[in-house]
């Protein structure tokens, strides 16, 4: 993902409570300044790419070039709230409960069936395995 910092871990995140994946290459913005620009610098999300901004439970959309999924969790690790499709210029001032913020491509969170209340999982992902073998955000089943 272009424009992030590459020194940011990359985990997988998982719906555990519907077995699917939401992103399999999400960078964790957990710095003040990566927070601050979060997806500023990125031209596009690509299927499977998405930014996990800790201690984020409010976000802008201003001078974002495209509209993104936004899924608000919890300390615990539950969905508190999904701002879906969420355009340029808008916000979210406050989502109840949350304490980070998972940025992800617009529809991403209907294709992985996430809703309030499901408990997401961060799994850590080593930069060569995402390369190698690159899974997609689509609902993917556990077996």
């Amino acid at each position: 993902m272009r424009g992030v910092n590459p020194e940011a871990r990359l985990v997988r995140i998982e719906n555990i409570t519907r077995g699917t994946v939401l992103g399999d290459r999400v960078r964790i913005a957990s710095s003040s300044a990566d927070r601050t620009v979060g997806l500023l610098r990125t031209p596009e999300l690509h299927e499977g790419e998405g930014l996990w901004i800790e201690r984020s439970p409010s976000i802008h959309m201003f001078f974002m070039p495209y509209a993104i999924d936004a899924v608000f969790v919890s300390a615990a690790g539950r969905v508190t709230k999904i701002a879906a499709g969420l355009r340029p210029w808008r916000v979210v001032w406050w989502a109840r409960g949350a304490r980070d913020c998972l940025e992800l491509p617009a529809g991403a969170a209907a294709r992985a069936n996430t809703q309030v209340g499901d408990e997401l999982s961060v799994v850590d992902v080593d930069e060569a395995e995402a390369d190698v073998a690159p899974q997609t955000s689509r609902a993917t089943e556990k077996p």
